[in-house]
């Protein structure tokens, strides 16, 4: 394998699986970093702030800072500040999204009627009155965003639970509007926010995960070679069946050199 100067990883089913470390993994990131590659994680699920991935990950062997964490709550409270600065911003969303919006200083709606963005992302707790909120919002006009694809979320325990696309397909399917922004993997607007904080070239870097959706799609439309482990969502057969070709297929990160 080509060595690069930057890996970017994907956390679940790359890294570890729930609690459990993927063997080998915490060497092969030592081995990265002491060779003076830049690593940089990259996480799809907007239930955690940074602070806690990079807790998680040090506990498993892995030293690691905010700084060395890019997550989609990130993502969307860098790309809303930044170009959507006067926007007033309604969410479906859980506390580590909203919570990382307000530090960004994003306005939130509290009406329909100030609503000019509708972000919607995942959301344990959402009922009827809120959807019906986010109904009538994109009925009124709002823009329509969203964090995540139309894919599974992971939950510790091995539990799984539907993201936020079910709430997209009802909303595209009730109101008759499309998602116009989509934020997280495998939105260029993720992918632009990873390079910058890893500081390289996507031609320098080497993008790591379990998805073809997701892992794969954003390293392929950013100009990253690709390397698809299978110790997560993506088997061979699935491989097989995909039109997408990663640069690399690999057992786990254990066998990156």
């Amino acid at each position: 394998m080509r060595q690069y100067e930057g890996y970017l990883f994907d956390l679940d089913g790359t890294i570890y699986l729930g609690d459990e470390l993927i063997p080998g993994a915490d060497q092969t990131v030592a081995m990265l970093r002491d060779r003076g590659a830049r690593v940089l994680f990259l996480s799809n699920k907007p239930v955690a702030r940074r602070a806690s991935y990079a807790h998680k990950l040090s506990k498993l062997g892995m030293p690691t800072t905010e700084e060395d964490v890019v997550n989609s709550p990130l993502a969307a409270a860098r790309y809303l500040a930044g170009e959507h600065a006067d926007a007033r911003v309604h969410v479906i969303g859980e506390e580590a999204l909203l919570d990382e919006l307000a530090e960004a200083g994003v306005r939130f709606a509290d009406t329909v009627e100030e609503t000019d963005i509708l972000l919607v992302s995942w959301d344990r707790q959402l009922d009827y009155g809120r959807l019906h909120f986010a109904h009538d919002a994109l009925i009124a006009g709002a823009r329509f965003f969203a964090t995540n694809p139309d894919v599974v979320c992971p939950l510790e325990g091995g539990r799984t639970v539907p993201d936020c696309g079910a709430n997209i397909a009802y909303l595209e399917a009730s109101t008759g509007r499309a998602l116009e922004v989509m934020i997280g993997k495998p939105s260029p607007i993720i992918t632009q926010m990873a390079l910058e904080q890893i500081g390289l070239d996507a031609t320098d870097c080497l993008m790591i995960g379990d998805r073809l959706d997701t892992d794969m799609a954003m390293g392929e439309s950013g100009g990253l070679d690709t390397c698809l482990v299978l110790t997560g969502c993506t088997t061979e057969e699935d491989l097989q069946a995909s039109t997408r070709t990663p640069t690399w297929v690999l057992e786990s990160v254990a066998a990156i050199s």
